[in-house]
């Protein structure tokens, strides 16, 4: 399955499309089908200068208008890596094996300072110049997980950051304007990992129109197949909800969603300095 596109899209959503003989790419398309997280790693180091030719490749990929509003904090000191990512392995134990962690993050603060060297009105502090660095740091840091894999190397993204935004950012001296948007943790793979199934093209790709008929259908049967698949090695929040005997991937997220998570975000991002009209 790992080299046959059409094997890993109908693994991968159960829904796959049509695949022909002539569809240019196959072999790259199929490695990209194969993606998987690493949370396992070998012991085994990074190079850095390897990890830097990965950020270069990654950091080549689209920015909006070209602002480039992206940047990358790669943590080299142990003391500080430990604190940083002592954060958050409580929800993410694996990472104190990583052999290495990285930082992306939302930068709008260039922008602000190319306004204020030129002597040019910074005409657009609003919501959009907040998004506009958040979605930025997100494409840099699936091209970073992308050319990754095509190093060989295998990585994992920590959301969980956000939790401790104010720390994370006073540990990594980021000035106003710039924000963390995720962590990543990184290393050589110590197993082969799975391919997690997704959600059915019927359900996420939209012809004109958005379109929900048969959501509800469609989310159940994505639970069938998926646990089948791969099951949850365990249910969430089980002192609030108890246990099911089908626990599946919509009782899961309903259940993560459940507690109050980052709601202090808001306010974070306003003390970095941006406006969110």
């Amino acid at each position: 399955m790992d080299n046959d596109l059409a094997a890993l899209l109908q693994h991968r959503f159960g829904d796959a499309p049509v695949v022909s003989p002539g569809t240019p790419g196959r072999e790259a398309l199929a490695r990209l089908a194969a993606h998987r997280s690493h949370r396992s790693y070998a012991e085994r180091p990074v190079d850095p200068a390897l990890i830097r030719v990965v950020a270069a490749v990654a950091l080549s990929a689209p920015a909006k208008s070209d602002l480039q509003q992206r940047d990358i904090v790669i943590l080299e000191d142990p003391a500080l890596r430990k604190r940083v990512t002592g954060l958050v392995t409580g929800e993410n134990p694996w990472l104190d094996k990583a052999p290495a962690f990285l930082v992306f993050c939302g930068n709008n603060r260039r922008q602000r300072q190319l306004h204020e060297w030129r002597g040019r009105p910074f005409a657009n502090d609003h919501l959009d110049a907040f998004f506009n660095a958040a979605v930025d740091a997100g494409i840099a840091l699936q091209a970073f997980i992308t050319a990754a894999a095509a190093a060989g190397l295998g990585c994992c993204p920590v959301s969980a950051i956000r939790n401790h935004a104010q720390e994370v950012s006073d540990l990594l001296g980021l000035p106003d304007h710039v924000f963390p948007v995720a962590g990543l943790g990184l290393g050589w793979p110590a197993a082969a990992g799975h391919v997690t199934a997704r959600l059915p093209l019927a359900v996420t790709v939209h012809t004109d129109r958005f379109d929900e008929a048969g959501l509800r259908e469609q989310i159940d049967g994505y639970d069938r197949r998926r646990t089948a698949l791969h099951p949850y090695a365990r249910q969430r929040f089980t002192e609030d909800f108890g246990t099911q005997a089908e626990y599946g991937w919509s009782e899961d997220k309903a259940r993560q969603y459940s507690r109050p998570e980052r709601a202090d975000f808001g306010a974070f991002v306003r003390r970095k300095g941006f406006k969110l009209d």
